[in-house]
């Protein structure tokens, strides 16, 4: 009977140690605010990607064919005033085109590379444009417009979620009388919309396996049929605050 009486006392003590843990505490001290920021500006940097192509029985003239293309296309952006960095040239990849069994001699060799240019003068745009197309150097992929400094407009965006969500803290907690404590828990998300231009559909017709783009002959068929929006970042921020 006394090993029983003991053993009562002891589970009657551990209950109201486990009721006062930390955890409980914590979610009874703390205010939970979720809040929006954002930020919105003109463009100031374009990106123009063009993917250079040729096909030829022999190697050497399809290699050749590319690497003029590209060279011609560097020419271009350099008479525009780019600088040497606005300039991203990709290596030419060759891919050997068979017929039937892939044991015989290719019958043809398709060589394929990328130029990609940053625009900072928009004025630029439209002579470069112009020129690739004139010249059927090579074709456009896709132009789109952003901000040179991102992570100043985020920044921007994540310290206006972060003003609401303290403005909105403080004046919950006024209500009652209390005042708004340390921050003691942040989750943030940040999103940011590009500004792309629609162009006119690039048809592409399908050889060995791969879809190789058509070019365009229309002047027209190049050019952006708008003008770019303003650049919009977003944030949304979630945070715990102390209360006192």
């Amino acid at each position: 009977m006394r090993t029983m009486a003991v053993l009562a006392v002891v589970i009657v003590c551990i209950l109201p140690a486990r009721a006062q843990s930390p955890e409980i505490k914590f979610v009874a001290d703390t205010l939970v605010i979720q809040a929006e920021g954002s930020y919105e500006a003109n463009p100031d940097l374009a990106t123009i990607t063009f993917q250079i192509s040729s096909q030829e029985k022999v190697l050497k003239t399809a290699y050749a064919a590319a690497s003029q293309s590209m060279q011609r296309i560097v020419a271009l952006a350099q008479a525009n005033n780019l600088k040497k960095e606005d300039i991203g040239t990709g290596a030419l990849t060759v891919a050997p085109i068979y017929e039937g069994d892939r044991k015989q001699r290719a019958r043809a060799y398709y060589v394929r590379g990328q130029v990609v240019l940053k625009v900072h003068d928009f004025t630029a745009i439209g002579p470069i444009l112009d020129g690739s197309v004139e010249d059927g150097i090579a074709d456009l992929r896709s132009l789109t417009y952003s901000l040179s400094d991102e992570e100043a407009a985020k920044g921007r965006a994540v310290a206006q979620a972060m003003q609401h969500a303290v403005s909105r803290a403080t004046i919950a907690l006024e209500q009652k009388g209390q005042k708004l404590g340390a921050l003691r828990y942040a989750n943030l998300d940040v999103h940011q919309l590009m500004g792309v231009v629609q162009l006119a559909q690039i048809e592409a017709a399908e050889l060995d396996g791969r879809l190789i783009p058509h070019k365009l002959g229309a002047r027209e068929n190049y050019l952006p049929e708008s003008t770019p929006e303003q650049i919009k970042v977003s944030a949304t921020v979630q945070c715990a605050f102390q209360m006192q």
